[in-house]
């Protein structure tokens, strides 16, 4: 039987920790320099994960392709199925053509261009994070901005810079799934400590967006919109998180935060909007063409609007059934926990180690709820089965790349834990002592700005900060939590998400623009967040930490 040690390399944690460390590096440097294609750059780090399991760490080749296998099946079974049913809810919407509807409903709020920005990059973005996640609000949201009149690449920023604080809790809460997986602490445990502090963030974002908008003076004209926005997601994000149900926290908090700017501005009445072409419902007013005249001519009826917003009703309602208490003990019935066939794996200390174990959570798991919200779906948009079929597959079609990458990481990241790869890089960066409290932030917004994803950071990280924590005499619930409220900041300059909004807004080529137009806001906010965590290590905010 295999048993996990420190220091293969010369009994050497320093060389120990370099050679754990290659298999990340690779992963790094053929993404962010090679710019190798993602599922590619996976494949390639894997296999050298395999390698230095086996011949450095000693691992028994069945062992460490075994604990491949269990992360390739965690990378599908939840993370991909809760990817693959949100992503075919919002396809049936675009099919239908009852996103367009959604899009003008949001244009007819206000034809301030700001407040615009805030619902729709903002609010409208959490939403889409919150359910399908993987670049699909910076894609969706950049148009949407360009269609209401924005120039490409303010769309691309202000999507992109929206795309922050509702991460990690985005795809139904799947990177605080994974993270939970991966590290042995339960997902609920880490969604309460990272509701203490993604909400900060989401107070400034939308000050932010109004700035990076129409500069001083959106934010000097419209500043009390902002902050009830972010105050109120905020505010959300940290209720649900902490008290109802972590895979709704973005739901619910994007829903509201809109709710909030839609109220406030009906109160408060029409303001001066911004400079720039007039705004009305669909594009820019300047050229209308011939479509667009014939759409705003005809608005669209109560009963579309409706249909409209129902896919998202819909969503929020099952998941609220599912969690009401006697409906989830009901539906806990059918999950159940098996021993990974041929997978035994103690510790460092002789302790078995979790992913020795894969829980099959059938009915209780966000993917399924999000299929039966599908169905439900596909009934009141009028859809036929065998129409849904192929959305479905049309939707499974699209993802064909991403299910690969997302399944080799998850594999690399399981190669890791089990051979002792990351304990050992883990044990190294404790040496830091308490001051890793700090850093512990800018680890997770390293793997998210290389690979371009929070719950892939959390695969490849989380063990490795729960490992540092222990070493350092530091909250392993903490350090977990600031890897995936870190990696957030990391989200708006990682190569794969500044590709998706330069296509979205037709700036082939000038990522780099993008790029420096928002990597100033990562790095104020990163900074911010590095002090809150080390804050909350500390006498001053312990007692934020569950």
């Amino acid at each position: 039987m295999y048993q996990q040690v420190l220091d293969p390399v010369a009994h050497s944690l320093a060389w120990s920790s370099l050679v754990a460390a290659l298999p990340l590096l690779v992963l790094f440097v053929l993404l962010g320099l090679v710019r190798l294609t993602a599922w590619i750059a996976a494949l390639v780090s894997l296999g050298l994960a395999l390698l230095v399991a086996v011949a450095v760490y000693g691992m028994p080749a069945g062992q460490a392709v075994l604990a491949g296998t269990e992360g390739a099946a965690f990378g599908f079974f939840p993370i991909l199925w809760i990817v693959v049913n949100a992503i075919w809810v919002f396809e049936m919407t675009v099919e239908t053509g009852h996103f367009d509807v959604l899009r003008r409903s949001f244009a007819r709020v206000s034809d301030d261009r700001r407040i615009q920005a805030i619902i729709i990059a903002f609010s409208f973005g959490a939403l889409l994070e919150a359910l399908a996640g993987f670049g699909t609000p910076v894609a969706v949201t950049s148009v949407m901005l360009i269609a209401l009149g924005f120039p490409p690449l303010r769309a691309a920023v202000l999507a992109l810079t929206a795309n922050t604080a509702p991460v990690a809790f985005g795809a139904m809460a799947t990177p605080i799934i994974t993270l939970g997986k991966v590290t042995g602490i339960p997902s609920d445990t880490l969604g309460v400590m990272a509701g203490r502090q993604t909400p900060v963030l989401a107070v400034f974002v939308p000050l932010a967006l109004v700035v990076i908008a129409d500069g001083s003076r959106g934010l000097r004209a419209t500043w009390p919109v902002a902050l009830t926005c972010g105050l109120v997601f905020a505010v959300a994000q940290y209720a649900t998180s902490n008290f109802v149900s972590v895979p709704l926290s973005d739901v619910v908090a994007s829903l509201l935060s809109a709710a909030a700017v839609v109220a406030l501005v009906r109160v408060t009445g029409p303001r001066p909007a911004s400079a720039g072409p007039a705004v009305i419902a669909g594009g820019a007013a300047d050229e209308p063409t011939a479509e667009f005249t014939g759409r705003a001519a005809r608005p669209d009826s109560r009963a579309e609007v409706i249909r409209a917003y129902a896919p998202y009703a819909i969503i929020v309602a099952v998941f609220v059934v599912c969690q009401i208490p006697p409906v989830k003990s009901l539906l806990d019935r059918a999950t159940s926990i098996v021993k990974w066939p041929g997978l035994h794996l103690p510790g460092v200390k002789g302790e078995p180690l979790s992913p020795a174990s894969f829980t099959l959570n059938i009915l209780t798991t966000p993917g399924t709820q999000m299929l039966a919200a599908g169905l439900l779906t596909m009934l009141v948009l009028r859809r036929t089965p065998a129409r849904a079929v192929r959305a479905y597959g049309a939707t499974l079609h699209r993802l064909r790349w991403a299910i690969v990458t997302v399944t080799a990481v998850l594999a690399l990241a399981f190669v890791m834990n089990a051979s002792g790869q990351t304990t050992t890089l883990g044990t190294w960066m404790a040496g830091a002592g308490g001051v890793f409290a700090l850093l512990s932030p800018i680890v997770g917004w390293l793997g998210v700005a290389v690979t371009g994803s929070d719950t892939s950071s959390n695969s490849l990280f989380g063990a490795l900060q729960v490992a540092a924590a222990g070493q350092a005499g530091l909250s392993p619930t903490l350090l977990a939590a600031a890897n995936s409220s870190g990696g957030v900041l990391g989200k708006m300059i990682s190569p794969q998400n500044l590709a998706i909004a330069a296509a979205a807004v037709g700036l082939h080529g000038r990522e780099g623009d993008i790029f420096r137009r928002v990597i100033g806001w990562s790095l104020v906010f990163l900074v911010a967040l590095c002090v809150l965590s080390g804050l909350q290590a500390s006498p001053v905010l312990s007692w934020m930490v569950p």
